[in-house]
């Protein structure tokens, strides 16, 4: 997917006209797993809603596969089959009578033969956790953490190349976001697609992203690897972004003295970084 100058603004003509992000260029590529990260306000919903043509540009472009998404109605229409978004509490999405009907939603419109759309809605309920005994239930009987997991199978059913995940762990405890963070590792891993996962938690990004997107006051303003982005601890904190814990502790090290590699933001390279000031010998 390419993004080409980007702008979109909202309540146009009225009083309350303002631009929610502004002359946004950005490109993704298959197979990629992009961290996107940004406070409250920085324009990261607006962002990934044009990114399956939820919302229209103001100005600027969207491509999918070199087609402008928005150059012809039959193109915007399928767009939405290929680029898949899970929004933030999904669980709310959820609508048909029973749990194999809402994942098989999404196939269906896809016009696919039923033989492929009962495939597809028993390998994205296995992806997500939720066994055969669940799919005939209604959805509105399940716990909360199972109406989520069934409301992602739903979006992993269309076997989109690009899927967008906005929060997907929000309101979960320290497990369930685990959980759920390992199905999407899992399904991305299976089928080799493209993700793109906005997250307020930087412990959460630094596990899962290959690559690193920050939004600020409209703008993309970071876009590199991990360790590009965190050994920026300062700016990111600047704009109102914490960093993970594993950084602030090898930042609180390195203003003690010690040579720590600035780009540490995850358990393993701060215990090989400490492993190798002490000269190779093992931590109690």
């Amino acid at each position: 997917m390419k993004v080409d100058n980007l702008t979109h603004t909202y309540s146009v003509g009225t009083p309350f006209e303002r631009n929610a992000v502004e002359h946004i260029s950005f490109s993704v590529y298959p197979g990629e797993f992009v961290g996107v990260i940004g406070h409250t306000g920085s324009g990261k919903s607006t962002f990934i809603q044009h990114l399956n043509g939820l919302l229209r540009p103001t100005e600027g472009h969207v491509y999918f596969q070199g087609q402008d998404i928005w150059s012809a109605p039959k193109i915007t229409h399928a767009i939405r089959f290929h680029v898949g978004l899970v929004f933030q509490y999904p669980e709310y999405q959820l609508f048909e009578e029973t749990v194999y009907k809402d994942i098989a939603f999404g196939p269906t419109n896809m016009g696919l033969e039923q033989d492929e759309i009962d495939r597809r809605v028993r390998e994205a309920a296995g992806f997500v956790g939720l066994g055969e005994a669940l799919l005939e239930k209604s959805p509105f009987e399940l716990s909360g953490g199972q109406k989520r997991r069934a409301a992602m199978a739903g979006v992993f059913a269309m076997e989109p190349e690009v899927l967008i995940l906005d929060e997907p762990t929000a309101g979960l405890d320290p497990a369930g976001c685990e959980s759920i963070l390992a199905q999407i590792r899992q399904y991305h891993r299976a089928k080799g697609n493209t993700v793109l996962l906005v997250s307020h938690s930087m412990e959460e990004i630094a596990r899962n992203a290959g690559r690193i997107v920050v939004l600020d006051q409209k703008h993309i303003v970071m876009d590199g690897t991990p360790a590009d982005i965190f050994s920026r601890a300062e700016e990111l904190e600047s704009i109102g972004l914490g960093v993970p814990e594993v950084t602030r502790i090898a930042m609180a090290l390195r203003r003690r003295g010690l040579p720590i590699d600035g780009a540490v933001y995850t358990q393993e390279a701060l215990r090989a970084e400490i492993l190798r000031l002490r000269g190779g010998r093992s931590i109690c």
